[in-house]
């Protein structure tokens, strides 16, 4: 569910024509959405309204507003704090597939802006509000993706539905453990879809369960550190799940140079560039996030130079006879703002990976093992319908390692700074190399 939004910031002129107006005004941020809805707020300042660019919705930089001479840059950060704010407020109706009206975005935004509703005691947040102030800083702090806002906004509304009264001193490891339990029982749709009919399931996976779990003690220690939060349960709560080892989904050696060589049908030639991208991150490693904002000026002859969108790392990572071959196929394409490659959006990549796949006969049977609780699940499925943009990453990696390159070397092409990392991958690697040794025992 989208709901369509147009946050505003302006100064509210005071005065008439007649008798003139101040020099400065109330800064006011105007939320208009799903059609007609309008919700008003102060931001907390004011500004000069000839030190203000309309445009922009920015004060002009360098420039102190007001009295108390309020530096630009202060005004400007307390106003993309609470757009990305008013971002996650909206996220959260989304995902609950609700559409709020205007008391509601209100209620919501002050609880996320730290405003007292309720019990609240005056002068301190409630858990709410500091989880959507954590979001908003780490996101900017970090420059997260529209993803990981979603992810975020996600493990919100699932703490907000067990428990909408929440509260950081009160927040006992009884609690966490009631949420781990309203986790397990919770539906939730599977993929892929059968006959385009949704499936659901009940309870989230293990493995979805630990990282949501990872994330809440990222924010307890970040309150913690904000002297928010006096307890301990970051450090000492740590439950244990089976079956937490992540699939790893990727292609062969010979899957992947079969895909390479696949003559898309002339029918089907929007899927000629999905090839073409998934295989150039195959050979060089590049999550999706990296290879869509991949331009021609990170590309020199024999390597690609990038600073990672996730980790804002810096990498260099050598070209190969195939990545180069594709960069070079579209070299003459004038892609919108200097990009290299065609890249869709990721949800419509995700959907035309299987399409494609299966027309180019990827179509081995994969065993997928996971756990609900301490229920084993197994599902077999085509390789195509598991394929999704970050398989590219993986091959790469598997591949790689299967070929002899060393671990040091291929965590300097991903960016991995963590050996642990590569663990899953080894394992696979010792695996296929076992498969390779029992041949001589078929002579």
């Amino acid at each position: 569910m989208n709901i369509q939004r147009n946050i505003l910031f302006f100064p509210d002129r005071e005065g008439t024509e007649a008798t003139g107006y101040k020099s400065d005004a109330k800064l006011r941020m105007r939320i208009r959405y799903g059609g007609g809805s309008l919700v008003n707020f102060n931001v907390g300042y004011r500004v000069d309204i000839d030190k203000w660019i309309k445009d922009a919705q920015r004060c002009k930089p360098g420039t102190t507003h007001g009295k108390k001479k309020i530096p630009a840059g202060e005004i400007n950060a307390e106003i993309q704090r609470l757009e990305q704010l008013a971002d996650n407020v909206f996220k959260s109706f989304e995902i609950s597939g609700e559409v709020p009206n205007p008391d509601q975005i209100r209620n919501e935004f002050n609880i996320a802006n730290g405003k007292q509703t309720g019990s609240t005691p005056k002068g301190k947040k409630n858990f709410f509000g500091l989880f959507d102030e954590f979001t908003s800083s780490m996101g900017v702090q970090n420059e997260w993706t529209e993803a990981t806002f979603t992810k975020f906004a996600s493990i919100r509304s699932h703490l907000h539905a067990f428990n909408p009264n929440l509260s950081l001193t009160n927040l006992s490891e009884n609690d966490l453990q009631g949420f781990v339990i309203y986790l397990h029982g919770i539906h939730v749709p599977k993929a892929p879809e059968k006959d385009g009919k949704k499936q659901y399931q009940v309870g989230l996976r293990n493995t979805t369960i630990s990282k949501t779990l990872a994330f809440v003690r990222w924010f307890l220690r970040w309150a913690y550190g904000r002297g928010y939060y006096e307890g301990k349960l970051h450090l000492t709560w740590r439950p244990k799940f089976k079956g937490t080892d992540k699939e790893v989904i990727h292609l062969t050696w010979t899957e992947l140079i079969d895909l390479y060589n696949y003559k898309v049908p002339e029918s089907k030639q929007y899927l000629e560039r999905v090839k073409d991208v998934f295989c150039f991150q195959c050979f060089t490693s590049l999550r999706y996030s990296d290879v869509a904002k991949l331009s021609r000026s990170d590309i020199r002859d024999t390597f690609i130079s990038i600073v990672t969108q996730k980790t804002g790392d810096g990498l260099k990572i050598e070209l190969n006879n195939y990545s180069k071959a594709i960069l070079d196929k579209y070299k003459d394409f004038p892609f919108p703002d200097g990009k290299a490659l065609p890249v869709i959006s990721n949800v419509k990549m995700n959907e035309y990976l299987k399409e494609l796949g299966e027309l180019a006969g990827i179509n081995e049977m994969q065993r997928i093992t996971y756990f609900l609780g301490n229920k084993r699940v197994e599902e077999v499925h085509p390789k195509y319908d598991l394929l999704t943009t970050h398989c590219g990453r993986r091959t790469f990696i598997v591949i790689a390692l299967h070929l002899g390159i060393p671990a040091e070397v291929v965590m300097s092409f991903t960016g991995h700074s963590d050996y642990s990392a590569m663990k899953p991958y080894i394992k696979i690697v010792d695996e296929l190399k076992k498969q390779e040794m029992n041949k001589f025992n078929l002579k």
